[in-house]
């Protein structure tokens, strides 16, 4: 047996080897264990490198995408505002000019009337030297040498005079009442015309409810798109799959119409898309005018005309009157005029021309100031040449003075064309308002004696009493009753003011 101090010894060093044993047998653990947690870090750290490189990209794409729609906006926002600042400078400048225009009037007024009051003094006073000094010469008064010419030149002429006409009257009107007649209604039985009625609006179909929001967009942008570039209202409500395009321009509302259903068929729809769909439909449009103008100058059998008028008249396609198609109308009235023309052995061609363009006016007349008909005329001196066609057009609506036998005809059939039954959509009883509404401004001003409302409510005559209405306050009331007019009634085109005063000497033969 071991000696006691041995066995402690050895029981020792057998504790000291186990010690160290376990100290190395921990360590050799805490390093793998430190190796696996290495490992698992590097691992968790390289995924959440991953995840934020993938939230970093996605971050990018999103701030890209909010930066282009911010851009769109900016643009559409500075368009429209560069549009709205053209707009009221030039409605400044227009306000200026009539400003100017006015006050120059006024002035002219002023002097011209400070004139009349000069030239009324004067002639008062040469009148009253001249009634003294007859006077004088003859030893008779006034009123007796008056009165001695008045019994001369009634025994001379008033009984023949009076005769003659009476009869002469009675022979013409009636000769005349036939012969129109007989024209008018061989005219009207050789014509079979269609009846057209449009609106302000026009309804484009969509396949589902769904593209209604695809034509809105995000937060409207696309519709303002599509309003901007065409110039229309979009009407989109409760309708089932149908959109409503309004506008008081047919030219636009058809462009727009056009635009709509290729972007239906497409199915992208976005503000760069839809810019370049509408400049396609307004090319297809314009395509569709001049093939509408040479149409119409082949059916009535016009040729030789310029390019730029065959254009308007293809642009009247597109225009109406009361519910009547410009283009049909004008047609009809090239028809009428051919045929009033053969009848009354005038030139058939020249009548069918000017028919065919005295409405030509209408095409232009919301970009330029005045009457179509005047308009008309001036673009056919431009462009055709031909003072006598352009004559023609002035006169069919009475704005210049009637006289060529082609202004009757035109004018006559621009009549037949616009008040046969079914060409106008207006009623008989709103017809009639809007007339009795005209002759009520006018008979509400003091010194007016009867007013007529004529050429279906274009022109109001005023009869004034002319011992109440001298010649300058004519002049005023035709300018009152306009402005009453512009301010208190609604009125398509313009309504000429025409006041009338005159002096009768009325006596009898016994």
């Amino acid at each position: 047996m071991l000696p006691q101090s041995l066995y402690f010894v050895v029981i020792g060093l057998v504790l000291i080897l186990g010690l160290l044993l376990g100290y190395f047998a921990r360590q050799i653990l805490a390093n793998q264990q430190l190796r696996r947690t290495q490992n698992e870090a590097k691992r968790l750290l390289e995924e959440a490198t991953a995840a934020h490189e993938q939230m970093l990209q996605r971050a990018r794409e999103e701030a890209v995408k909010v930066r282009a729609a911010a851009e769109t906006d900016s643009r559409e926002r500075r368009f429209e505002l560069q549009r709205l600042e053209r707009r009221f400078a030039q409605r400044e400048e227009k306000l200026e000019r009539k400003l100017d225009a006015l006050e120059r009037r006024e002035r002219g007024l002023a002097n011209r009337e400070r004139e009349i009051e000069a030239v009324k003094a004067q002639l008062e006073e040469v009148r009253s030297k001249q009634l003294q000094r007859l006077e004088l010469i003859s030893g008779m008064s006034s009123d007796e040498a008056k009165q001695e010419l008045f019994r001369a030149l009634d025994d001379e002429i008033r009984e023949e005079a009076s005769r003659r006409v009476r009869d002469w009257e009675v022979r013409i009107k009636s000769e005349i009442d036939e012969k129109a007649r007989d024209i008018l209604s061989t005219t009207i039985q050789r014509c079979a015309t269609d009846v057209v009625s449009e609106t302000t609006v026009s309804v484009v179909p969509l396949p589902s409810d769904e593209m209604k929001g695809r034509l809105i967009g995000r937060e409207g942008r696309n519709i303002r798109a599509l309003e901007q570039a065409t110039g229309v209202d979009l009407i989109i409500d409760d309708t089932p799959e149908a959109v409503t395009i309004s506008s008081f321009d047919p030219l636009r509302r058809e462009v727009a119409r056009v635009a709509l259903n290729a972007l239906i068929l497409d199915g992208h729809i976005h503000p760069a898309r839809i810019e370049e769909v509408v400049e396609k439909a307004s090319n297809e449009v314009e395509t569709t005018i001049r093939n509408e103008g040479e149409r119409a100058t082949r059916e009535v059998g016009v040729i030789g005309l310029h390019p730029e008028l065959i254009r308007l008249i293809g642009k009247l396609k597109f225009r109406s009157s009361y519910g009547q198609n410009v283009l049909t109308h004008s047609l009809e009235v090239a028809y009428f005029a051919g045929m009033l023309a053969a009848e009354i052995g005038a030139d058939v061609t020249q009548a069918k021309r000017a028919g065919l363009l005295h409405d030509i006016g209408k095409a232009v007349d919301h970009e330029v100031e005045g009457p179509h008909a005047l308009i008309g005329a001036d673009l056919v001196r431009q462009w055709d040449k031909s003072a006598e066609i352009a004559q023609a057009i002035a006169e069919h609506h009475g704005e210049a003075t009637t006289t060529s036998a082609l202004g009757f005809i035109v004018a006559t059939a621009d009549a037949i064309s616009g008040s046969r039954l079914g060409a106008r959509r207006e009623s008989l009883e709103q017809y009639l308002k809007r007339i009795e509404a005209l002759e009520n401004v006018a008979n509400s001003f003091p010194g007016v004696e009867k007013a007529f409302a004529i050429q279906a409510g274009r022109e109001v005559r005023i009869l004034v009493k002319p011992e109440q209405v001298d010649d300058l306050t004519a002049m005023r009331l035709a300018r009152d009753i306009v402005k009453k007019i512009e301010d208190t009634l609604e009125y398509p085109g313009q309504i000429k003011v025409t006041v009338l005063r005159e002096t009768r000497a009325v006596d009898y033969a016994k």
